[in-house]
């Protein structure tokens, strides 16, 4: 894989020469849009509001609506006056417990590679982490744009985890909470029971994206009909009604209990547990 960044990570007097690549990836479906009358893609152009008329690249500039109707314009000079410096460095600013960090504030990972000459300072940092139980806070600008990021030992190597700034995760007292009275002993019992039924060993490559697969299958089928509709699956109806709460728990305890049996057996998947409360 290509290297999306390269710099070096720094706390202190110590600077570990690091690369960063990319740790996830997300294969969508694209699709385009046509003209339905002859399938004809269909393409936008940039046009005025107040006349429809069609405005070249050159001519177009960005502006901040300050007021319903009222721009102010920003101009690149504008954006260099507040940049922050892009230099190649994860600095970090201090160490915090893992524990201690809202899960919401974390992003998106990279791999972190050491590069030349800086192999013993990356598995010292790496092993110090391990042992203390925490993460490096930084700051880091990657493509003209300044992040908070948290450095993470992971297995045999370091993780860069950008995150969001506090001021982007939305506070839980802006739900509502539920009213709900509290659980009886029977309630709690019966739930303790269906949780461990279903609890397993974490297992990445039993979870797969169903609609995407699904989906795949669709569109070879169109395909391979010319694109003919297909007919309409039939679909059971999940039940509504309201239920005691500790049947329908005795009832999905069962149920993962044959199906666990089952699968054991070769016969059948393990089903889904599936709790209606009203």
């Amino acid at each position: 894989m290509r290297a999306i960044w390269k710099g070096t990570i720094s706390f202190g007097l110590v600077s570990i020469p690091i690369s960063l690549f990319t740790a996830t990836r997300r294969e969508e479906i694209k699709f385009r849009l046509l003209r339905g009358s002859d399938l004809s893609p269909v393409n936008y152009k940039r046009v005025a509001e107040t006349d429809g008329k069609e405005v070249p690249w050159e001519k177009i500039v960005k502006g901040y609506e300050y007021e319903k109707g009222k721009f102010v314009v920003i101009k690149d000079e504008d954006f260099a006056r507040v940049d922050v410096e892009a230099t190649q460095t994860v600095d970090i600013i201090n160490f915090v417990k893992l524990a201690e960090i809202n899960p919401l504030l974390f992003s998106k990972p990279y791999y972190m590679q050491a590069e030349k000459g800086g192999d013993k300072a990356y598995v010292l940092l790496r092993d110090a982490l391990t042992a203390s139980g925490k993460v490096g806070i930084a700051k880091v600008v990657i493509k003209e744009r300044q992040h908070l990021a948290a450095i993470k030992s992971q297995q045999n190597g370091l993780m860069l985890e950008l995150m969001r700034f506090p001021d982007e995760v939305i506070a839980p007292g802006d739900f509502k909470a539920p009213q709900a009275r509290t659980a009886s002993k029977a309630e709690m019992d019966m739930a303790s029971k269906l949780i461990e039924s279903m609890s397993a060993k974490w297992e990445p490559k039993n979870y797969h994206d169903d609609y995407k697969e699904g989906l795949e299958k669709l569109i070879e089928k169109k395909v391979a009909s010319g694109g003919e509709d297909l007919p309409v699956p039939r679909r059971t109806k999940k039940p509504t009604a309201a239920l005691d709460l500790v049947s329908i728990l005795q009832q999905s305890i069962s149920q993962t209990r044959s199906g666990r049996a089952a699968a054991r057996n070769g016969k059948a998947h393990l089903p889904k547990s599936r709790v209606h409360l009203n």
